[in-house]
């Protein structure tokens, strides 16, 4: 995340925000920056792709369902942008000690072993690591003694729209965060590459909320799509 602070500083923060007593490498002003950024990024990201994901993907013969909610489009939306701040403030703190130099996160492809391998190497582990990781949380989350204060909010949407993607309870929509933010804490990772995973990751969020059931046959055992999510929100 340094990469976006570093854009943020140059353009933005320094020239326009931030007292000259208040250098770039001032830890408070790094968390205020970074809590700037996960915030706003996080509202722009969840509009942008789950308002085009309703518009052209979402089925809405969905809305017909006896367990669609009245108005549930409106609370899903409000339900998110009271949980995003928190959440932002919970991913601000992990995104402090990346800029801080904590995780094994890279600049330089030409420097790993595997050169530009690197990349898709890293993607497919980034994505079992972090495909197991959520599962056991979400396991955890699903014990009777988490999930009705925690986990239950987001089964309220049992017919969900790609705007119930992001409608956890704070703490909830960071435990299922959290399998990205330990990957590169553990494993070299290039910095770009973990910025575009993370986009896609967000992306692949409201994909599974937006009613389209369509996945290849071959590939249905293996990719939790919107009818595997949908089907397991009903079942619990």
């Amino acid at each position: 995340m340094d990469i976006v602070l570093n854009y943020c500083d140059q353009y933005f923060f320094t020239p326009y925000v931030y007292p000259a007593s208040w250098p770039e490498d001032y830890m408070l002003r790094q968390f205020i920056s970074l809590l700037t950024i996960a915030n706003t990024g996080g509202y722009v990201l969840y509009f942008l792709t789950a308002t085009a994901s309703y518009l052209f993907l979402f089925d809405r013969e969905l809305m017909k369902h006896p367990k669609f909610l009245e108005n549930q489009v409106r609370k899903e939306i409000i339900y998110t942008c009271k949980s995003l701040p928190l959440m932002g403030v919970l991913t601000a703190a992990v995104f402090l000690f990346e800029v801080l130099g904590y995780t094994k996160l890279y600049d330089d492809l030409s420097q790993t072993r595997f050169g530009y391998w690197s990349v898709p190497i890293n993607v497919v582990a980034f994505i079992l690591f972090t495909d197991m990781g959520i599962y056991w949380i979400h396991r955890f989350l699903h014990h009777r003694f988490v999930y009705k204060h925690i986990h239950k909010a987001h089964h309220k949407w049992l017919v969900p729209t790609p705007f119930a993607s992001h409608a956890f309870h704070p703490i909830d929509g960071f435990l299922q965060s959290c399998p990205y933010h330990i990957y590169p804490f553990l494993i070299p990772l290039h910095k770009w590459t973990y910025l575009a995973l993370f986009v896609f990751v967000n992306v692949w969020t409201v994909s599974i909320h937006d009613g389209d059931f369509r996945v290849p046959s071959i590939l249905k055992p293996l990719v939790n799509g919107s009818a595997h999510h949908t089907g397991e929100k009903r079942r619990s």
